[in-house]
């Protein structure tokens, strides 16, 4: 498994763009300079040495060695050693929806966005516990199975998106079954299934689901994400909206939070129900409900001993830094020699 060190240095990857745009830049320059003495016939008779291809190869090794020297800052550690722990704690399955309703934009930066920096601070405040995450639209899908790894759990969250689950609507039954089902119902940890969602599309029967989790003495706590008077669904190109999601009559889609139905699911497992709008009041209400549980001891696995592998991004750099100081512009004459794509006919 890697880490990073220092992530705050991958902004200097912005470097690479604009030395690829000075170069673009510098070749049309170039160009623009050269037409003002001579036809291109004649600068090639003047300059035949010229190589076209030479100049791309030296752009592509500075930009190599930049994108080496950023890694080498970044430092990303190996664990290259796994090894059992003791840990105590409970287990807890966080339930994201990520239908379309997510997208709007009634609480910033948007729903999703919101329900992702809510689950990442309450993610930050645990300790030994095991934690499992579920990604749900009319389908659910397991994105990470129970592991007490915390970045890595950080890492799947970032990735989830509404564009995961092709099909729309809100199967908060299918994603509590899928929940249960990360779960070693055999061990005797307490269980927590935490459900972020704005309940909107609702579809089934949530009593049947409800019913099973209580009887397996699963706890469900729902945090509601939106704002009841809700918002429409933008659609966006480049980060930019360019229109609102319409129904069949044309008119624009207003989504609303529904906290009627998240309280009753909340209610119906024996759990709590929290409105997301204060990211700080909701992950401490959790916090304090999570503590409030007994803790079981448990083996799990993770990986020690990491070490740094800056050395080999500064050699390569160094490496592609030497290469470059003597690449010349020039055709190479034994390649010209060799008359790879028949020049000379």
């Amino acid at each position: 498994m890697y880490l990073f060190e220092a992530q705050k240095y991958f902004i200097w990857l912005a470097v690479i763009p604009v030395v690829i745009g000075m170069f673009l830049w510098l070749m049309w320059w170039r160009k623009r300079a050269q037409k003002r003495f001579a036809s291109s016939v004649f600068m090639n008779v003047l300059s035949p040495d010229t190589s076209i291809f030479k100049p791309i190869l030296k752009l592509i090794m500075i930009c190599i060695t930049l994108l080496s020297m950023v890694l080498a800052l970044v430092n990303p550690k190996m664990g290259t050693k796994v090894e059992k722990i003791k840990r105590e704690g409970i287990d807890i399955v966080f339930a994201l929806d990520v239908s379309r309703s997510m997208l709007a934009e009634d609480i910033a930066p948007s729903r999703i966005e919101k329900s992702k920096q809510i689950i990442t601070q309450i993610i930050n405040e645990l300790a030994g516990d095991r934690i499992g995450l579920v990604v749900y639209a009319a389908s659910a899908y397991p994105l990470l199975p129970m592991t007490s790894d915390y970045s890595a759990a950080k890492m799947f969250l970032q990735s989830a998106n509404t564009d995961m689950l092709s099909s729309q609507g809100t199967a908060f039954s299918e994603a509590l079954q899928l929940s249960q089902g990360l779960f070693n119902m055999e061990e005797q940890t307490n269980k927590v299934i935490i459900v972020v969602s704005d309940g909107e599309d609702h579809e089934g029967n949530l009593e049947a689901s409800t019913a099973a989790l209580k009887e397996a003495g699963i706890k469900v706590f729902s945090i509601g994400i939106g704002k009841v008077n809700g918002g429409p669904i933008p659609l966006k190109q480049g980060g930019v909206v360019t229109s609102y999601i319409k129904d069949n009559q044309g008119e624009t889609v207003i989504t609303k939070l529904n906290e009627t139905l998240l309280m009753d699911l909340a209610s119906q497992a024996d759990g709590f129900y929290q409105n997301g709008s204060n990211t700080a009041q909701v992950v401490d209400f959790v916090k304090d409900k999570i503590n409030q549980f007994d803790k079981t001891e448990f083996d799990a696995q993770q990986f020690s001993d990491f070490k740094s592998q800056f050395q080999w991004f500064v050699g390569l750099a160094i490496g592609f830094l030497f290469i470059d100081v003597f690449f010349l512009e020039r055709k190479t004459k034994w390649l010209q020699k060799l008359n790879l794509f028949n020049e000379n006919a």
